[in-house]
């Protein structure tokens, strides 16, 4: 992998882990079209360490009063109830992906990774964010999830797994139909991202070390900080862009993107 193509795949990586769009289906179409080679599993890590960068850096305050708050709790001392009972919540919805990506792993690499499956989960679950958008973005804070919402969100983000479905798409999406305002159901996704994003990258590593091929170190940092970057922009314009559109855009381009892939790779 050249400097070139590292740079391009990590800037969608970058803008689209934390848009409702798909990541995945964006890093299978893009080298496609391009005709570049796959880009590998040092690639992989370098995106994800940095898009956990990106995530921890725009998140650092609320970030730090959570695990404050989580680690109070633990030793029942007086704590911000909200700060501590949010950072169980994330905890809990944790659980579910981490189960389903160890008991799923293979066969989807193995059976899901087609062009009409990505197609297919682009499309559909497009539509579906469209759908539970309807009530405008009116409804509760992050703070506001109770465990049992936070595990139905956990147990909607193990789809995640299949290519085209976005893991912050799925997961924004059961947040507005169990309750929560745009911006509450977005923050919740990208504050869950971040156990999420290191177990994936803990997992990749392991993998990486395992292997005899050399890795293009100088490369991958690039990557890793052209994926951090964007990363942490696209977080807050999306934030700020949720203040004045819904997320219908968001569906229309997937729904869109779902027909492209179809049309170029079935």
């Amino acid at each position: 992998m050249d400097w070139i193509e590292a740079v391009v795949l990590a800037l969608v990586q970058g803008l689209t882990e934390f848009l409702p769009i798909s990541s995945s289906a964006h890093l299978i179409l893009v080298p496609r079209f391009l005709g570049w080679a796959d880009q590998g599993l040092a690639f992989d890590v370098a995106v994800h360490l940095g898009t956990l960068a990106g995530v921890l850096i725009y998140f650092r305050a609320e970030l730090g009063a959570i695990f404050r708050a989580w680690l109070g709790s633990l030793f029942r001392r007086r704590t911000n109830e909200d700060d501590a009972r949010l950072g169980w919540s994330l905890l809990l919805a944790t659980v579910p992906i981490g189960l389903g990506g160890l008991l799923f792993h293979d066969s989807v690499e193995s059976t899901l990774r087609s062009p009409l499956v990505i197609a297919l989960a682009t499309g559909i679950f497009g539509v579906l964010l469209g759908l539970v958008d309807r009530r405008g973005g009116v409804g509760r804070n992050e703070y506001t999830v109770t465990f049992g919402i936070a595990i139905l969100i956990g147990l909607a983000q193990v789809l995640a797994v299949i290519p085209g479905t976005s893991r912050s798409g799925i997961t924004i999406t059961a947040g507005l139909a169990l309750g929560l305002s745009r911006q509450a159901a977005a923050r919740f996704s990208f504050l869950l991202a971040v156990p999420v994003i290191a177990l994936a990258a803990m997992l990749e590593l392991g993998q990486l070390l395992q292997q005899a091929a050399p890795v293009q170190w100088g490369t991958m940092a690039l990557a890793m900080l052209v994926a951090g970057l964007s990363a942490y922009a696209c977080i807050g314009w999306f934030l700020r862009a949720l203040e004045r559109v819904s997320m219908w855009p968001f569906a229309i381009y997937r729904v869109l993107l779902a027909g492209v892939i179809f049309v170029a790779f079935t």
